[in-house]
């Protein structure tokens, strides 16, 4: 079976941009980026895996973004833009960013990167490059929307959209020409922001390429409420004419949570995308091939159907299934895209429609091992029952490493695995689930950089329906060692999967 964009038998690292080592308050393109890209190439592998990295908004998650189009201004390395002349070391040597190197202060990121962005402007505006117009006219149809809607938000201190002014809100002609107007230089700051992260990021790919490093992006299936995207096209979501969303997205209570899962993003207008053609999907698709040469696609099983939940309840418990597009949205995209390297993600609860969906679109789906020790003999996650077109993963971010597994998990489960495995003792289980994944019949294993490195408790990167700790670890420089790249890739070549 041919897919596009994979190598049979690879393998990877699941690693976020945030969580790399460096100086700066939060992993960034610089550096560490790159020492990164050699420790894969030494290590024998195939693909780095990052998350969404999109400007992140509510809760410091990549999966509510101001902007879908737009790249995270905090990962712009300083340290490049000092060589090119957009900085002085002075300007930011000397600058706390915080006491713990294994954690991101978002708070303090968020002024402080801010106060240096504008000083960066004042030797941008000496200084403009010479591709920079190119960059802002090919990216016209998301950039002016996302420039004028950070700069209307910055005036209103941040407040979320539907809380401003209605002319403003509803983006009456007169009230968006009266604002761009006014916010022009701020404008030109956010623009200027996209211009070094989309310049550092290709850079940055352009390096993992020449090394033989595919890189895997997260696209979240949803967009946030408070976003460019909903400001700017509000005929794409299911909305009141004010603006306020008449359902929201979540899933229905189960084995995990009493109250489901209150994502709080507005839902599609599925009728309307389709008259369109589904022209924003292809435009956000298109975009995100220009960044990563996989895409993960999450929640995948929301384009059959998807849960909604009606705006303004205060948990998921009430809730209706509605259709989604299914397969026919991925034929409409292979139209114009051809066919898209995509993973499902496919957890959670699947009915049979899902199933064909999946089938329909020929997509690999996600197996994580954690998921595995029910004590089924059929469950599709052990290791032996991986169909070859899926993806096999340890854990993901919203999962315990395994040896935070291993403390956290259900007894039962944590027997069955020690019974799978013939094992005698716990701490055994990190090595014989890599192990596992990496000897699976899944055509692709993604290991986790926390469980490469024997990370427990406290490197998680996200618990699920939970805000204000979550996506803050990163790896010390000292963790991600030559000692792991050699037994890595010694354990990938004895699973066959070293290109």
């Amino acid at each position: 079976m041919e897919r596009k964009g994979f190598k049979e038998r690879g393998c990877g690292v699941l690693m976020h941009i945030s969580s790399l080592p460096g100086p700066y308050g939060i992993g960034t393109l610089g550096e560490n980026a790159y020492k990164f890209v050699d420790f894969l190439r030494e290590a024998g592998q195939t693909y780095w895996q990052i998350l969404p990295v999109c400007p992140t908004s509510y809760g410091d998650s990549p999966y509510q973004s101001f902007s879908t189009f737009a790249g995270n201004p905090y990962f712009i390395d300083f340290d490049l833009l000092e060589k090119d002349g957009y900085l002085a070391k002075a300007d930011y040597e000397g600058i706390n960013w915080g006491s713990n190197e294994a954690s991101v202060d978002f708070g303090m990121l968020y002024i402080k990167r801010h106060e240096l962005f504008e000083k960066i402007q004042n030797y941008f505006e000496k200084k403009i490059p010479s591709d920079y117009k190119a960059f802002c006219e090919k990216n016209s149809f998301w950039l002016d929307d996302y420039a004028l809607f950070m700069s209307v938000k910055d005036a209103h201190n941040g407040i979320a959209f539907l809380e401003w002014e209605e002319d403003i809100r509803m983006r009456e002609p007169d009230a968006v020409k009266i604002w761009t107007e006014k916010c022009s230089h701020r404008i030109e700051y956010y623009k200027m922001l996209q211009y070094f992260f989309f310049k550092q990021w290709g850079e940055l790919r352009a390096y993992a390429a020449k090394n033989d490093i595919s890189i895997i992006g997260d696209i979240p299936i949803y967009v946030a409420a408070d976003s460019a995207d909903v400001w700017t096209h509000p005929e794409n979501f299911r909305l009141h004419k004010n603006g306020i969303p008449k359902e929201v997205a979540g899933c229905p209570p189960d084995a995990f949570t009493d109250l489901g899962q209150l994502w709080g993003n507005p839902v599609y207008n599925w009728r309307k995308l389709k008259s369109t053609g589904y022209k924003w999907w292809k435009q956000r698709i298109k975009a995100s091939l220009e960044i990563y040469d996989i895409l993960r696609i999450d929640h995948f099983r929301g384009f059959e159907s998807f849960y909604t939940i009606k705006y303004g309840s205060s948990d998921a418990k009430k809730g209706k299934w509605r259709k989604g597009p299914g397969a026919k949205l991925f034929k409409e995209l292979e139209k114009e895209l051809g066919k898209v390297p995509i993973i499902a993600e496919d957890l959670g609860f699947l009915t049979e429609k899902v199933h064909k969906m999946l089938r329909e679109c020929g997509y690999p789906g996600m197996k994580v091992i954690q998921f595995a020790f029910d004590g089924n003999k059929a469950n599709s996650y052990l290791p032996e029952n991986n169909p070859v077109n899926s993806i096999v993963y340890t854990g993901s971010h919203d999962n315990e490493p395994i040896n935070g597994w291993v403390e956290t998990a259900n007894p039962q489960e944590i027997k069955n695995a020690m019974e799978y495995f013939n094992l005698k003792d716990k701490s055994q289980l990190r090595e014989a689930m890599m192990k596992a994944a990496l000897s699976s019949k899944a055509f692709v294993c993604i290991l986790t950089m926390q469980d490469l490195i024997g990370l427990g408790i406290g490197s998680r990167m996200n618990t699920p329906s939970s805000v204000g700790h979550n996506w803050k670890w990163r790896a010390r420089e000292s963790e991600i060692t030559r000692e792991i790249a050699v037994e890595l890739r010694e354990a990938t070549t004895e699973a066959k999967r070293l290109m």
